[in-house]
């Protein structure tokens, strides 16, 4: 069963934002700052990342080294929405790399992407691979990043 809102106390929702700020400290500084052991604080850290709320500890690569990158947001409708033919469109963007998010929504698109690729060149490719040979989807509508005006992945989790 995995684990929700009701199951965390105060203590690990405030161990949780901390870690969404830096998940590089020691057990020592994070018990420090909300107020417990070092070995319950671990137990706790373990507890986490056991049961799912901690989904992975990762780090975010700046993008400035990877270069210029080109960050598309994709709008796509499908012809038909059975659930196998969802499942088919979600595997498949879920494998490609260029894909880094993908979201299944409401309202008059099916999906949301969000593509990065080294340059349009590289994003249109990307489209004759992943789009035009799809039959099931009826239209692609992109939008160009101009610029990054913010940018967490940092969930606020309201400790107060």
């Amino acid at each position: 069963m995995a684990i929700t809102r009701a199951d965390l106390d105060r203590l690990d929702l405030k161990l949780l934002m901390l870690l969404q700020e830096n998940n590089q400290q020691t057990s020592e500084e994070l018990a420090e700052r909300v107020g417990l052991s070092p070995t319950s604080c671990l137990r706790r850290l373990r507890r986490l990342r056991e049961s799912g709320a901690i989904m992975s500890d990762v780090s975010i690569v700046s993008p400035s080294v990877a270069g210029t990158r080109v960050t598309s947001i994709v709008l796509v409708a499908l012809e038909q929405e059975h659930l196998a033919l969802l499942d088919t469109f979600k595997n498949r963007m879920s494998a490609y790399p260029e894909v880094t998010q993908c979201y299944y929504v409401t309202g008059s698109a099916d999906f949301i992407l969000v593509v990065n690729t080294g340059s349009m060149e590289e994003y249109g490719a990307f489209t004759e691979r992943a789009f035009f040979p799809d039959k099931n989807i009826k239209s692609f509508t992109t939008f160009v990043a101009m610029q990054t005006v913010k940018f967490t992945t940092r969930i606020n989790l309201d400790v107060s």
